[in-house]
């Protein structure tokens, strides 16, 4: 019994030690979920609001859109370019859409718009018709058990595709609708907002679609824009093109465009002005915040910034001038073509700036196919085209004679006497061998005398020269004639604001064995040898005209921005005049060259070579010029004995006295037989329509 009795009190000792155990484990316990509570407390206070953030970060995103882009005006404020407000049928992709919820979406859509103006493509087609997978499964099912099985998705897509090609499946008028829609959707960026229909949206669409868009998730109705001309768009080869939404950014510049914030299906200006001023006409976008939910779907959009549109741009055109001098040249080459004097001729050219600023008051052009009798606008043609001019750059010969005082404004004549070279044509002026038995520099200017011209290279360059026998020019000869046309602006770029000018052509210098061209050299002397651009002959004549001063020409005048009622105009730049070189002759060597000039219009020299202007008011001073070359045939490059055709050319300045408007006509390739007088007529009219609009 003592035994037993041993054991029971064992057993009790040990039945008081468990509660015990019990409470050292229930305190580590404790413990543990205390040290937790606090770590969630520290971490709650101490980074909360970063967890948060992160949080709110991983669910929304920020996007943009396109503004309208900036507009242009003419020099009085009229729009030459500006944006056409347009409803249009949105898309904006969500995180997570999938390929069927595309397709469900496309064929909804497509019971309430139509795209007539868009036929889809036969791949389109089938994309559009494997975007609901119970199609894509029942064309998969078809192909042989080795294509199923291949784990390459690429090659059994193109052979599921290659099989519902041959399956010839037909798409009603409202299937291809979707599969156009289908296609426009799928390819847009996540979360992008894009544009499904932007054109010809009818009234009963826009109230269909938003009737139901509750079954249309992504789909929106907005307002798009598109660049309209409502002065004409004589000048828009000037002005560029923006390309569009579906051509998006071009490929030659796209990492420089995503490098600066634009979006791959973005508009922007692809040439000239709208190219130039991109940075400017593009605005600042919209940026909004896209929230979305746990599946990707778009749940709710905050603008954040409402953007600003395109800076305005004030260019120096009139538009009213800019019409009457394009319809002009138009109606005058249309009498040239029907004539027969314009055969052979692509295309005439007309510009007038004002020669005390450098600012292009009309640019106007035409490009036409001689084998085809067909013609364009071309105003771009006055700064990407060169001519060879004939005599209107002479006063930039006479002037640089005087200047390197090979002349002087008393001590300025030579003698009448054609130009013999040895195994040479004769060189001669286009009057009859000695009607003139001397000239001096004015009358030269005025009749038009290559023989002065050559006279005066010869004793410029210091050539030794016996007629008939033989004829020596220093190799440099060719750099001092065009040093001195250079400082006039003629052979380089003068600089405008538009991308694309050209120097010019130049033509060769040395022949095959490195002697120098001589008998090009005094060709050079008259204008007829390089060739220069429509602007570059109006910079020479503004020189002329305004005593000396070589203007940059420019066509943006002011950069602002337009006020919201479209009223206004706030000017943030104002163009200031540039003088590129100042000509360093005295007041009686510019007055040689101009009293040349008046005598050109106002002479009475009988083989005067612009009479036709001596009745405009106010009085014209000027020159003209005649360039002998031959038709050059793009179809026929390697034409033996191509025809021999002319180009005319004529520039000039009005009032005589204190000019404030120069002008530069360009006819080329005409018939040498029927020159007629169709330079003269445009000079003319340019001269005074532009005193009509502009009052003295």
């Amino acid at each position: 019994m003592k035994y037993l009795k041993k054991n029971r009190g064992t057993g009790s000792r040990e039945q008081s030690a468990t509660p015990i155990r019990m409470k050292i484990i229930l305190g580590v316990i404790f413990v543990l979920f205390a040290t937790l509570i606090g770590q969630l407390a520290y971490l709650q206070i101490g980074y909360g609001s970063r967890f948060k953030s992160e949080v709110q970060k991983s669910s929304s995103t920020i996007v943009s859109s396109q503004v309208p882009r900036g507009i242009m005006y003419d020099s009085r404020g009229r729009i030459l370019v500006g944006n056409r407000a347009s409803n249009a049928i949105t898309y904006t992709k969500g995180a997570s859409t999938s390929t069927d919820q595309i397709y469900q979406i496309s064929t909804t859509l497509s019971n309430y718009i139509t795209l007539s103006d868009e036929k889809p493509t036969q791949v389109q087609e089938i994309n559009y018709y494997l975007g609901n997978s119970d199609n894509a499964l029942r064309e998969e099912a078809k192909l042989p058990k080795s294509v199923q099985a291949s784990e390459d998705e690429d090659y059994k897509t193109d052979q599921i595709v290659a099989q519902v090609k041959k399956e010839g499946l037909k798409f009603t008028p409202r299937q291809k609708t979707a599969a156009l829609i289908f296609n426009k959707i799928s390819g847009a960026y996540t979360l992008s907002t894009i544009y499904v229909k932007n054109k010809d949206l009818t009234n009963k669409e826009i109230a269909k679609v938003g009737e139901h868009l509750a079954d249309l998730p992504g789909v929106g109705i907005g307002t798009d824009w598109q660049r309209e001309y409502p002065n004409g768009s004589s000048i828009q080869s000037i002005i560029g093109s923006v390309s569009t939404e579906k051509a998006g950014l071009p490929s030659d510049n796209l990492q420089y465009y995503l490098t600066n914030g634009y979006s791959r299906n973005d508009r922007v200006g692809t040439s000239y002005l709208e190219q130039e001023y991109e940075p400017l006409l593009r605005g600042t976008k919209t940026t909004s915040e896209v929230i979305t939910k746990d599946n990707g779907d778009i749940q709710d959009t905050k603008t954040i910034y409402q953007g600003q549109a395109g800076a305005s741009l004030m260019l120096t055109l009139d538009a009213a001038y800019q019409k009457k001098v394009q319809a002009t040249l138009k109606q005058v080459y249309a009498s040239a073509i029907g004539s027969g004097a314009a055969k052979y001729s692509n295309g005439a050219y007309a510009i007038a700036m004002n020669p005390q600023t450098g600012a292009l008051l009309a640019v106007a052009g035409i490009n036409r196919d001689p084998n085809k009798n067909k013609t364009t606008d071309n105003a771009l043609g006055v700064i990407n085209q060169a001519f060879v001019m004939g005599s209107a750059v002479k006063g930039a010969t006479v002037s640089g004679g005087l200047i390197n005082h090979v002349i002087t404004p008393t001590d300025n004549t030579f003698p009448d006497t054609a130009i013999y070279l040895p195994g040479s044509p004769i060189k001669k002026s286009v009057y009859p061998l000695n009607t003139f038995g001397a000239l001096d520099a004015e009358t030269a200017l005025e009749v038009s005398s290559n023989i002065y011209m050559m006279h005066l290279a010869m004793k410029w360059v210091h050539a030794k020269y016996v007629p008939k026998e033989f004829i020596s020019m220093p190799d440099n000869a060719f750099n001092v004639l065009r040093r001195n046309f250079n400082m006039f602006g003629l052979g380089q770029k003068t600089g405008v604001d538009l991308p694309g000018e050209i120097s010019g052509i130049q033509g060769k210098s040395f022949n095959a064995q490195g002697q120098i061209l001589s008998g090009s050299v005094l060709d050079l002397s008259y204008g007829n040898y390089d060739a220069y651009t429509p602007i570059q002959m109006v910079q020479y004549v503004s020189t002329i005209a305004n005593g000396g001063y070589r203007m940059q020409p420019y066509i943006v005048q002011s950069i602002g921005r337009t006020s919201t009622n479209g009223q206004h105009i706030y000017t943030g730049y104002n163009k200031q005049p540039n003088v590129q070189l100042r000509i360093p002759w005295t007041p009686d060597e510019l007055d040689v060259v101009r009293q040349g000039f008046y005598r050109v219009v106002h002479g009475t020299n009988g083989w005067g070579t612009a009479h036709k202007l001596k009745d405009v008011k106010p009085q014209i001073a000027g020159k003209t010029g005649t360039a002998e070359t031959f038709y050059y045939d793009p179809d026929n490059p390697n034409q033996k004995n191509p025809p021999a055709v002319v180009n005319a050319t004529f520039v000039g300045y009005a009032p005589v006295n204190n000019p404030d408007l120069a002008i530069a006509v360009v006819f080329p390739g005409l018939d040498p037989e029927g020159e007629g007088s169709y330079t003269l007529q445009v000079a003319k009219e340019m001269v005074q329509d532009y005193y009509k609009l502009h009052k003295q």
